[in-house]
């Protein structure tokens, strides 16, 4: 038995402890696609699947956006993005270069883990409203601007992260890492790069990711995230309303 599982006995029911953020988040993607009848789904930024690859708890079907009927396109810059295994259509996105995708395509767009990549928030988050059906949803999990994890992110230069999550965090894959620039992470950045939507959100920690794989540092993160202010939580949700025909916002 790890010493996760001593400290979160609820884990060996299926692979995931009381404080999951992906639970959480996923959970509330799934109560936006059933608002709305999604019927197609973007997946943008979703890389090579990450988790899906190799989580094997219920996470991960919770994961899949398939699992509503809907049909999903994943996209990203990086070719991986071709291995992704719960879609039903890839595209490699160019950058700096507008999405492939018609107007008002897509009735849902989810983006985990991503916002806090983009280094052109001004191109992106207008491409992004341009997809996305009247009265549809950005569903966004980010790195919040005032936690932590981004503190200690920025205090790394970008061409070192590879090396440092080596060592932080030792069973991440290579090819999940990608450089940071946070302009996407608080909620007046949001207001801002989308006018006019209704903009919902909050703030959660889930278990520690950094922690070297030792019990004491775990312990103490897991002591930390109970200590700190809600405005300091590792990451922020957001979901972003696109105003419908007749111009309200849900």
């Amino acid at each position: 038995m790890s010493f996760q599982d001593r400290i979160h006995p609820e884990r060996g029911l299926a692979g995931f402890t009381k404080l999951s953020a992906t639970l959480l988040f996923y959970n509330f993607v799934k109560a936006a696609m059933a608002r709305v009848d999604a019927s197609k789904v973007l997946d943008f930024g979703a890389g090579r699947g990450g988790p899906l690859h190799t989580d094997i708890s219920w996470i991960r079907q919770l994961q899949d956006l398939r699992q509503l009927g809907a049909e999903v396109w994943a996209a990203d810059i990086d070719k991986v993005v071709l291995d992704h295994p719960a879609s039903d259509h890839q595209a490699i996105l160019e950058m700096d270069k507008p999405l492939p995708f018609p107007d008002e395509f897509f009735d849902v767009i989810v983006s985990d883990w991503t916002f806090e990549h983009v280094a052109n928030p001004e191109l992106v988050a207008p491409e992004l409203l341009r997809i996305l059906r009247p009265g549809g949803y950005i569903c966004a999990r980010t790195t919040n601007k005032y936690g932590y994890v981004k503190l200690m992110a920025s205090l790394v230069p970008n061409r070192l992260h590879k090396k440092t999550l080596e060592y932080v965090q030792p069973d991440r894959v290579p090819e999940d890492i990608f450089p940071t620039v946070f302009k996407m992470n608080s909620v007046s950045q949001i207001r801002r790069l989308f006018p006019g939507c209704s903009v919902f959100w909050f703030r959660s920690n889930s278990e520690p990711a950094y922690f070297f794989q030792n019990s004491l540092v775990y312990r103490a993160f897991l002591a930390l995230h109970w200590l700190l202010p809600p405005v300091c939580a590792t990451s922020i949700c957001f979901f972003i309303g696109k105003p419908s025909a007749n111009g309200s916002t849900s």
